[in-house]
């Protein structure tokens, strides 16, 4: 892989938490990938993309719920955190399928017939880069700019105000490099992916036959999306944080990303329930989530989403293999 397509896939790493939709229920969800859409149903999945030939191929399989392993992931927050896990091993996995499918679309004639791999070495050293990247910039840069200012300005000088300062600069830098990701071609496309995939879960979940006529009636931003929790995640992370008991810097950082799992695993809970009653409090924190997939999902066209139909019908033809029993919720 060369240095472009290493950062086009660190790219992809960096946006599969906004790209993710989906719980351990009966709901589906899916996730939007290069030039395809992953789709998952309670106990299977199938990863769908179109390639530069037109022909859609598919990599699916069972998916064993996590909670019925280990049922320590039954429990509130818990099972959050074993939720959001399993869902970012398997955005992964599905981001991986899908850029071995941009690699042999570059391929030349002569090249070999079969698939190129992405190596594990490569997507290993893209995740430790990924999430060095997340920390310096969500962790360290924010809070590091909030003690200059709070030393600059007196009136901002206090623990409190320096930690709610944080959390205001935190959301900054995340709109601001969302904006910046949003003007690139190939993150444009993707979001077009993750409208094809809002639309065809709401076309699912109306109850009405899923078709591309139908699911294109819909709107592409949805309560369940990865965009409106990880913005319920910075909006509780503000508030907890602002009340951390530290002056210190290195404890500052440290208990961030030490308080990070317990945070998204509680942010988990709130937007599994806002899902489910959509009016009031709940229906308020998120909907800034809902503001912003306005630039984290587009239109579709009718390939888009005919891509997004093929991932679901896969996956809930596996889930009826295995007997299982999707409830609309």
């Amino acid at each position: 892989m060369n240095v472009r397509g290493f950062v086009r896939l660190f790219t992809h790493i960096q946006l599969l938490p906004i790209l993710e939709n989906g719980e351990e229920t009966t709901l589906v969800g899916g996730q939007a990938v290069m030039e395809g859409v992953m789709m998952r149903s309670p106990q299977s999945y199938c990863v769908a993309v179109r390639k530069a030939t037109g022909e859609i191929v598919t990599e699916e399989s069972p998916l064993p719920r996590l909670s019925e392993r280990y049922p320590i992931f039954k429990l509130p927050v818990l099972r959050g955190l074993g939720t959001l896990g399993q869902a970012m091993w398997l955005g992964m996995k599905a981001l991986r399928f899908s850029a071995e499918c941009a690699l042999d679309a570059k391929a030349a004639p002569s090249a070999n017939p079969a698939r190129k791999e992405v190596s594990s070495w490569t997507m290993g050293l893209n995740i430790l880069f990924s999430l060095t990247f997340f920390i310096a910039l969500y962790k360290f840069v924010p809070l590091y700019l909030a003690t200059l200012l709070g030393k600059a300005f007196p009136t901002i000088g206090s623990r409190f105000a320096i930690n709610m300062t944080d959390g205001v600069l935190r959301i900054a830098i995340f709109l601001g490099f969302l904006y910046l990701l949003s003007r690139m071609k190939d993150i444009h496309r993707v979001f077009e992916y993750h409208g094809a995939e809002h639309r065809v879960v709401f076309n699912f979940e109306s109850g009405q036959a899923v078709t591309v006529e139908n699911a294109q009636r819909f709107v592409t931003w949805h309560p369940r999306c990865g965009t409106s929790f990880l913005m319920v995640v910075m909006i509780i992370s503000m508030i907890v944080y602002a009340f951390l008991p530290f002056d210190n810097f290195g404890l500052k950082l440290v208990s961030r990303i030490a308080l990070l799992p317990l945070i998204a695993g509680a942010s988990y809970e709130l937007i599994r329930f806002a899902a489910k009653h959509q009016r009031g409090l709940m229906a308020v924190l998120t909907r800034p989530g809902l503001w912003l997939q306005r630039v984290t999902t587009q239109p579709p066209s009718d390939a888009q989403t005919e891509v997004a139909i093929h991932a679901l019908e896969r996956a809930m033809e596996l889930e009826r293999e295995q007997g299982g029993v999707l409830v609309i919720a």
